[in-house]
């Protein structure tokens, strides 16, 4: 049979939703609608996209798999349906964390001059593309290497990594560190957004304790409460000053890379205005300072 967007979006609220009771008060339907609905999906894919072998439903590989691809599918649709986007459509730009550190004022303000027609959105999003591949915005500012597929990106910075320490302890009164400093230590990894593993140390140095966050506010939390330590970027020291930790550089850590992302081809037509607006900002700095 076609398929619809309403598979789509009942596949999508029986994962968000646990299961298939829940599913259908959200969708205002009934059980045996979603039910037959998803064995529909499920039929044309060919796979097993939900695992009811228990009350509370799972995903299978498969399903997780294949819910990003159906949540950027209905947030397309959802954009192009949308009358507002006929008019002022927004630029949406996502980060996970500290966005483009001290440039992200300037690049607001010279944007909102530059395109007062077309309002720049920042929009942090607690995922590893920061919602672009889910369709959540239309460009990202993004650290690390990205892995993601049909994506194209620019480097616009680096920046140095530091250490965020408990302010009350020894490692606080150390003027720098290095990863050796930290070995012993337990390491808050944000392993939702963020860009630290423990296999950024030398094997011969390599903690053997992390401790798992899944966004910037739990881990500085964390740090602050003394149950561990962390490895950032000079933009988190500089946006996110916070009681109780000390951020101090980290010498032998290599630099982590700043994009600028999109998906190709671009969602919004003034993807490279923002591109070269960004561009533009950072070799200004570089040549500053």
């Amino acid at each position: 049979m076609t398929m619809e967007l309403r598979h789509l979006r009942t596949f999508l609220a029986i994962a968000e939703e646990g299961g298939i009771t829940r599913a259908a008060g959200r969708l205002h339907t009934s059980q045996p609608a979603v039910s037959r609905t998803l064995r529909q999906l499920e039929q044309h894919l060919g796979v097993r996209l939900v695992d009811r072998s228990t009350h509370h439903l799972h995903l299978t590989d498969a399903g997780l798999a294949f819910r990003p691809r159906a949540e950027a599918a209905v947030a397309a649709a959802d954009t192009a349906f949308d009358p507002h986007r006929m008019r002022a459509r927004p630029l949406r730009l996502g980060h996970a964390w500290s966005a483009l550190g001290d440039h992200t004022a300037l690049l607001l303000r010279r944007w909102n001059g530059a395109h007062p027609d077309t309002p720049l959105q920042l929009l942090r999003v607690d995922d590893r593309t920061a919602g672009l591949t889910h369709g959540k915005v239309d460009a990202a500012v993004l650290r690390g290497r990205i892995t993601a597929p049909r994506l194209r990106s620019v480097v616009l910075l680096t920046e140095p990594r530091v250490a965020a320490v408990p302010a009350v302890g020894p490692l606080a009164r150390h003027p720098y560190l290095t990863l050796a400093d930290l070995s012993d230590q337990v390491i808050a990894v944000n392993t939702v957004s963020g860009t630290t593993t423990l296999a950024l140390w030398p094997a011969a140095v390599r903690p053997v304790e992390s401790l798992t966050v899944a966004n910037t506010d739990d881990w500085l939390a964390t740090i602050a409460a003394g149950r561990a330590v962390g490895v950032t970027t000079t933009a988190t020291a500089g946006i996110h000053p916070y009681p109780g930790i000390t951020y101090r550089p980290l010498t032998d850590a290599a630099d982590v890379p700043v994009l600028l992302a999109w998906n190709d081809p671009p969602d919004h037509p003034s993807i490279p205005d923002l591109a070269a607006l960004a561009g533009e900002i950072t070799r200004e700095a570089r040549r500053e300072g």
